[in-house]
């Protein structure tokens, strides 16, 4: 089975799985004061951190219209498309896609070429950044498996609602102001130093525990993480970072010293992952 595995631009692909045309993100639209960004291939960090830092206005994400991912589908040179997006508690992204499916799949049955469709699945990861990573990676090792289509649907979802993402940033403050947290959440992570373990409950954000400094609270995640993960040796984790490779290194180091994973993968953030977990965010999944 010929496979394409289709993000949206928070799927935050390792440099070398951007050069690879079996992945594809589809971009989200990021709008900094009166200028917006697309979250594509010319996306520029450092740039973009400096432009958030200098807006008094919060920054905001649009998610990608049913077209776009409709004509990603139809362009797929790929008997199977595997979909990943945002938490639908997060972001819009997975009903766009949901419904680019839907329109697919009409359009190729009108035209009497519903045998010929390709097979498309559209995967709401729960998660965001780390998390879509790693379902990615899990799909990517199924397909190449040899696995069918309907086998790594199945397994995928459970994959899915067996990974844990959890996440320690410098900043509360833009979840908080696009509603994704209560003041409270973000008040505790501003006084004295004090940097909170977020987690995630089927998709939705949520206080794991806390920590006074940077360091500390990377420590306990991974300590959180470690004991929550199930057949580590068998498991990838994906750690991801906003501007930052030191940190999200330590972050490595301190999960290897722990237990033993099939792999560590490192990324960098793209434009979403960067507007929400802020400059230094790291965000993990297993």
């Amino acid at each position: 089975m010929t496979y394409k595995i289709i993000g949206d631009s928070c799927l935050d692909l390792t440099e070398d799985m951007k050069k690879d045309p079996t992945f594809q993100m589809i971009p989200l639209t990021l709008q900094v004061g009166s200028a917006q960004v697309v979250d594509d291939e010319t996306f520029d960090q450092k740039r973009f951190i400096e432009m958030v830092k200098a807006c008094p206005e919060c920054p905001k994400t649009a998610c990608p219209s049913p077209e776009t991912f409709k004509a990603a589908f139809e362009e797929a040179e790929a008997e199977a498309v595997f979909v990943i997006t945002l938490s639908s508690h997060l972001s819009g992204s997975y009903n766009s896609a949901a419904v680019a499916k839907k329109l697919y799949e009409e359009e190729m049955t009108e035209k009497g070429m519903a045998e010929q469709a390709k097979k498309v699945a559209v995967i709401d990861s729960l998660s965001a950044s780390s998390g879509e990573l790693n379902i990615a990676l899990f799909i990517q090792n199924l397909c190449d498996s040899g696995l069918e289509f309907d086998e790594v649907v199945e397994k995928t979802l459970a994959y899915r609602d067996g990974m844990n993402t959890y996440f320690v940033l410098e900043s509360l403050d833009t979840l908080r102001k696009n509603g994704r947290l209560s003041g409270l959440q973000a008040f505790f992570a501003t006084a004295l130093n004090i940097k909170p373990v977020m987690g995630a409950d089927t998709g939705t954000i949520i206080k794991l525990d806390q920590a006074r400094g940077m360091n500390k609270a990377l420590q306990r995640m991974c300590d959180i993480a470690v004991k929550e993960v199930v057949d580590a040796a068998g498991k990838i984790a994906v750690v991801c970072h906003v501007n930052n490779p030191e940190r999200a290194e330590y972050v490595k180091d301190e999960l290897a010293k722990r237990v033993g994973f099939k792999k560590i993968v490192v990324t960098n953030a793209a434009g979403v992952a960067t507007v929400y977990a802020n400059d230094g965010g790291i965000v993990l999944a297993v």
